[in-house]
């Protein structure tokens, strides 16, 4: 790692020094995947790497899980046969998918679990050094396996201690505000990138050259009004679409019900135990139950509630007659009505009774040993620790309801990258954990972490294996950083005059995205939305945002990002909408000729069926600087043939041709 300055020309006339700091792989996040990006670099002897972060202790996999947080791999236990074509198969049968991505999801599963396990992460095992494990929704093998509420946390604090110990080096409160790309040879690559150090109270501008980007910044947290991902958690997927990367099935999402005060996913025993669905008026009054008149029978709607825990996503396939119309109803109270919804596990939702429930929701909770009379003494009978966290969170569920709504989760789709996790369109730039869109229509629950820890391996492996040299013209680079400061110093200028407010521009972007780009929509709608947010797009970048103070420019420069991403996202919805998709996944296209979801809901729940024959594609996205984007639908590639011949396979791996193909 070399340090250098740069000088800005800046429009004053003025000029300033900024930092350049050379490194052969930058590694641009901290979640579980970029953690594991730098721990394998190390492993694969790329020695020059350095990690910046917002913080090691921020993001969404150390500040987020659910009652038991699934993580998802190879089946290794008993007697139940598995194999990696038949995981691939599992994630592929999903839809619109690549099946070379399944299948390295598949293969290294392995590989990336005992990593973890080998770091002490301690997912349970038996007397016999056996991993057990249950099933997960999507999932036809026991293959899921949790340490409980915090899996993905205990991962990301057993991977820090790793990296520490290796010694690489990382700098937190440095916030990444543009990718820096040149054309090389014919082809355009990553460059580096510029960033702005918060850890003064005065925020400083830095600049990074470097011949690999790891970007590992997340899921669109920021997009969203109504969101789990905890606050701390923007993403900036923004910045490679603004750098003009190419990015795959961006409207495939999940969307589930979640509490707002403290963000968490009420996924699980939370729902398996039939809280009351409380609803009241802004200010809390008026509470009701509410859910009652839109089912047969009070033992249809708790078993209902009750399925909630095993299909917690929203899900088209599960709204009529099925579990998800509880997210209808909920999403009518909050959205349509303006109302406030609950969950109150002090006493049991009316005309409640074991006997009422489905055969499956009791035998399940006789099993449990959770028949007690309330939700509250059956959530401490199974899941005692589902209670602890939020009484951790100043939240105590034995003397207070629990607001929800349903929030953003996760999204399915993201960059494109190949299945070494490298950028399609876009050299050198590795796209690992959620950022990268590798999954398609559905998947295993406990999948995304899976794949963060098979992308970040295998991109550590290939640059160890193929990019460990240097190309990158160092002089093109600076002079692009230079170019980059310049143009991003005059916007931030012009914002000191604009109208509004970067939290008046976060405000809008938010609305929108929960309004029109989440779960519930409608072509009119996506249509009306993207005119909206390319307007805003335009007087953003036209006239800036206005800050109260100079530590606010890192909020208004991150809220530049969101406003492109969240134009990409809605025109990428809008596309697809108008394409004839229809409902599928965790998304329901509203049309006033399509079929009812229920009988006792009004003719503006009517919705667009699945057209099944887009699973045999992926949805490609690419943006252009001026905020005009382009999309195509492509088939997905199969899953590859596997009957290799052991001494040909052994030949191509000792020469290094597995890189190559």
């Amino acid at each position: 790692m070399q340090e250098h300055s740069i000088a800005i020309n800046a429009p004053d006339g003025g000029g300033q020094q900024v930092p350049f700091t050379k490194v052969h792989t930058l590694v641009l996040g901290s979640g579980a995947a970029g953690l594991n990006a730098a721990v394998q670099l190390f492993n694969h002897g790329v020695d020059d790497v350095l990690v910046i972060t917002e913080g090691l202790e921020m993001g969404t996999s150390i500040n987020t899980g659910s009652d038991k947080q699934t993580y998802y791999k190879l089946g290794i236990y008993g007697a139940e046969p598995d194999s990696p074509v038949d995981m691939a198969r599992a994630l592929f049968d999903g839809g619109a998918m690549h099946g070379d991505l399944a299948l390295a999801e598949a293969a290294s599963s392995v590989r990336g679990f005992m990593n973890l396990v080998n770091l002490g992460v301690p997912f349970p095992r038996d007397s016999h050094g056996m991993f057990v494990g249950y099933k997960t929704d999507h999932d036809p093998r026991q293959r899921a396996t949790s340490l409980g509420p915090y899996t993905s946390r205990e991962m990301c604090r057993a991977l820090i201690k790793e990296m520490q110990r290796q010694g690489t080096p990382y700098r937190e409160k440095r916030l990444a505000v543009e990718l820096l790309t040149i054309q090389q040879e014919g082809q355009k690559r990553i460059a580096g990138l510029l960033a702005l150090n918060t850890s003064g109270g005065k925020p400083v501008w830095e600049s990074y050259g470097c011949e690999n980007l790891v970007f590992a910044v997340g899921g669109p947290g920021g997009l969203y009004k109504t969101s789990v991902y905890p606050k701390v958690h923007n993403g900036a997927i923004g910045l490679a679409l603004m750098a003009g990367a190419k990015a795959r099935n961006l409207p495939e999402a999940q969307y589930g019900l979640a509490s707002i005060k403290f963000r968490w996913n009420v996924s699980g025993s939370f729902m398996q135990v039939v809280p009351r669905f409380i609803s009241t008026d802004q200010n809390g009054g008026d509470a009701a139950e509410f859910m009652g008149p839109f089912f047969d029978a009070p033992g249809g709607m708790h078993s209902a509630v009750f399925l909630k825990g095993y299909q917690w996503p929203f899900d088209s396939l599960k709204v009529v007659g099925g579990s998800s119309l509880v997210d209808i109803l909920v999403y009518q109270e909050t959205v349509t009505k303006g109302r406030r919804v609950w969950l109150d596990f002090r006493g049991d939702p009316q005309g409640f009774s074991l006997s009422g429930l489905s055969e499956e929701a009791r035998i399940y909770l006789e099993r449990c040993k959770a028949t007690q009379n309330t939700p509250l003494k059956r959530l401490l009978a199974m899941n005692p620790d589902a209670y602890g966290l939020y009484k951790a969170n100043g939240i105590d569920l034995a003397a207070e309801p629990l607001e929800i709504a349903v929030c953003a989760q996760h999204n399915n789709g993201g960059l494109a990258g190949d299945h070494w996790w490298e950028s399609e369109n876009l050299r050198g730039l590795f796209c690992v954990g959620e950022v990268n869109g590798s999954h398609g229509v559905t998947r295993p629950g406990g999948s995304a972490l899976n794949s963060g820890q098979v992308g970040s391996l295998r991109a550590a492996e290939y640059i160890g294996a193929k990019r460990t040299g240097w190309s990158l013209d160092l002089a093109a680079c600076q002079e692009r950083a230079r170019a980059a400061l310049e143009a991003l110093t005059a916007w931030t200028r012009r914002g000191a005059g604009a109208a509004k407010s970067w939290q008046e521009h976060l405000a809008g972007l938010q609305n929108r995205m929960t309004r029109y780009g989440a779960h519930i929509r409608t072509k009119e709608g996506l249509a009306r939305a993207v005119e909206e947010a390319r307007e805003q797009w335009r007087e953003l970048v036209g006239q800036g945002c206005s800050c109260k103070n100079p530590a606010e420019l890192s909020s208004a420069l991150n809220v530049r990002q969101l406003c492109f991403a969240h134009l990409v996202y809605l025109s990428a919805c809008g596309y697809a909408v108008a394409s004839g998709l229809g409902s599928r996944g965790s998304s329901l296209v509203l049309s006033a000729d399509g079929r009812k979801v229920s009988p006792r809901l009004g003719d503006e729940w009517r919705f667009m069926p699945e057209d099944k024959s887009f699973r045999a594609k992926v949805l490609e996205t690419q943006a252009g600087p001026d905020g005009e984007v382009t999309h195509a639908w492509r088939a997905c590639r199969p899953l590859p043939e596997t009957d290799a011949w052991f001494e040909t396979t052994w030949a191509a791996y000792k020469a290094g041709d597995i890189y190559d193909e």
